[in-house]
């Protein structure tokens, strides 16, 4: 039984370092420093020593172009880092489309209009109206992604910058060859996988695409769903491979063993009866007892679960038949396991887990929950062999733990959606 705050908030792991660095959206780690990209304009992308977990350093940072945009996502390989360019406040920001038809609508029903009555119609406050309307007028042209030159890690140097379309650029992968780019394109609905060749990293080139079936709708597609609900997420490489979430959709595997046409090889979709999206999948390196085993993690959205309905967790596939994908598991962090389970103003679900998975050990970020360490030697019984849930800072009022890395000395880098930046040691039991 746990008697004690601080047992409570952490069981196998230790803190060794922390930084009150305003949050983000993903943190990397390589060669002693680690790279994240924060939530937030006018914070862009920092470089931070780590060296020294007790006493982290930011040797470099950079802003976003324009208030905007943020760049809350970030990649390297070797030389080479990538950061995203994606519209600040995008889905909000897009509601200012339904504005002429909600007003529209009105005028045909009663004659006089006022935001008040355009903001019910729309989904939002009244004062949001002259706000959505100016974000109308002035567009947004500068979603993309850039690629930087950080040989000299104290002095990135901007390679490139390539624009894409609408939003921009989300999540992606990266290697020292190609970027994976999750993306807004022209003429298709909802983000789709873009591939770019980096042999000259001064220009990139687009080498494929990759899409669901009625996103192309400049192609004369027709989606079945509604809005921008089937959607990828971002797709990692495994192999020849990629593994894509999917987001209402579930997930999918593309073979890309030739990159200039990629191919859906396995699908599978669990939504419904599952309410919340798909936001990362990826099996793990090795076999589990002679099967291959895919971890799956769904995103807590911003909402107050009913009667019946769980929040996001984690999910253990059996993907070793393609034709034949079946859930064996999942995973939940109970509202009993944090004291801010339901503090109002924040999210209470999974997120997010480390994006590699060479040992049995699933690294989870939990929003309201911290950190999950899930052993899953046994796919069909997941196992919890470590937690830690930093407290809120900054008059925060509950720690929202969004990406998680590893390094190659076993520390664990947590980093807050709000602010915060954990160092941490796990100790196996």
């Amino acid at each position: 039984m746990i008697n004690n705050e601080e047992a409570f908030l952490q069981q196998n792991v230790e803190r060794l370092g922390h930084m009150d660095l305003i949050g983000g959206g993903q943190v990397v780690y390589q060669d002693d420093h680690i790279f994240v990209g924060h939530m937030k304009p006018p914070h862009g992308t920092s470089i931070i020593n780590v060296s020294d977990p007790s006493n982290p350093k930011i040797v470099w940072q950079c802003e976003p172009d324009t208030e905007y945009s943020h760049t809350h996502k970030v990649r390297v390989a070797g030389d080479l880092m990538i950061t995203n360019v994606e519209q600040n406040q995008r889905h909000f920001l897009r509601k200012g489309e339904k504005i002429a038809t909600a007003r529209k609508k009105l005028e045909q029903k009663s004659g006089t209009v006022t935001d008040m009555d355009i903001a019910e119609e729309v989904g939002v406050n009244p004062e949001d109206i002259p706000v959505l309307e100016a974000a109308l007028a002035r567009g947004y042209n500068d979603g993309g992604f850039k690629v930087w030159d950080i040989s000299d890690i104290t002095s990135p140097r901007e390679l490139a910058y390539v624009r894409t379309h609408g939003f921009g650029v989300h999540r992606f992968d990266m290697d020292e060859n190609f970027a994976y780019i999750s993306t807004e394109m022209e003429g298709y609905i909802g983000n789709i996988l873009v591939t770019y060749d980096l042999k000259n990293p001064e220009k990139p080139e687009e080498v494929s695409r990759w899409w669901m079936p009625g996103q192309h709708i400049a192609g004369g597609e027709q989606p079945h769903w509604k809005g921008y609900g089937n959607r990828l997420h971002h797709a990692l490489r495994v192999g020849d491979e990629m593994w894509a979430a999917v987001w209402n959709a579930g997930f999918k595997v593309v073979d890309v063993s030739d990159i200039t046409n990629p191919r859906t090889v396995a699908e599978h979709n669990y939504h419904p009866p599952v309410k919340e999206p798909t936001h990362t999948v990826l099996p793990f390196e090795n076999l589990i007892d002679g099967r291959r085993i895919a971890a799956v993690v769904d995103e807590e959205h911003a909402r107050v679960p009913g009667p019946g309905e769980p929040p996001a967790h984690l999910w253990l596939f059996d993907v070793t038949d393609f034709d034949n994908i079946y859930a064996l598991s999942s995973f939940h962090v109970p509202e009993w396991m944090s004291p801010w389970s339901r503090v109002e103003g924040g999210r209470f679900g999974a997120h997010q887990f480390r994006e590699k998975l060479d040992s049995n050990l699933v690294y989870c970020t939990w929003f309201s929950g911290g950190l999950r360490i899930v052993d899953c030697a046994d796919p069909v019984n997941p196992r919890e062999v470590g937690h830690f849930i930093p407290k809120p800072v900054k008059g925060y009022s509950s720690p929202q733990s969004n990406d998680v890395d590893v390094d190659h000395r076993g520390l664990i880098y947590l980093f807050d959606r709000d602010c915060g930046l954990d160092i941490l040691e796990f100790s196996q039991p």
